[in-house]
C-alpha cells in the first residue's frame, strides 16, 4: 500500500493506493485508522474496490464498526467509487444520509474529496 499526501487549508488528507482490499474486518479498518491517525492524518480517502465487498451490506455491521472507529478517532472518511449499481435501498440511503456531513462521505472522484475537505 502506497499513501499519496494531500493538503488544504492544514487539512492532511491520505489517499491509500493499493490494487488489493485493505479493509475485511473490523479490526483491519481500526488499525488503518489508528495508522493514519498517529501519521497526523485528518481525512483517509480509500476507494470502494479496496474494501470487502461485505462494507457495503448494511446488515453484517463491517462499515458501522468501521465508521465508528472513524469517529471515535476523530479522522474523516471519504469512499471514492461508483455506488450507483449496489443493490438495495438501505445502502443508498446511507450513502445519502452520511453525505449531508462531513464525517463520512461517499463521492466519485479525489478531486471532489479534496474540494469537499
Amino acid at each position: 500500500m502506497q499513501i499519496i499526501t494531500h493538503n488544504k487549508n492544514d487539512i492532511q488528507i491520505a489517499e491509500l493506493v493499493s490494487d488489493a482490499i485493505l479493509i475485511q474486518t473490523p479490526e483491519d479498518g481500526a488499525q488503518l485508522i489508528a495508522d493514519l491517525y498517529y501519521q497526523g492524518f485528518d481525512l483517509l480517502i480509500i476507494h470502494a474496490y479496496q474494501l470487502a465487498p461485505s462494507f457495503f451490506e448494511l446488515k453484517t455491521g463491517l462499515a458501522g464498526e468501521v465508521l465508528q472507529k472513524c469517529s471515535n478517532w476523530r479522522i474523516r472518511f471519504a469512499i471514492i467509487g461508483d455506488f450507483s449499481q449496489l443493490p438495495g435501498k438501505s445502502i443508498h440511503d446511507f450513502i445519502f444520509e452520511s453525505n449531508k456531513g462531513k464525517l463520512v462521505n461517499f463521492l466519485s472522484s479525489v478531486a471532489e474529496v479534496i474540494k469537499r475537505a
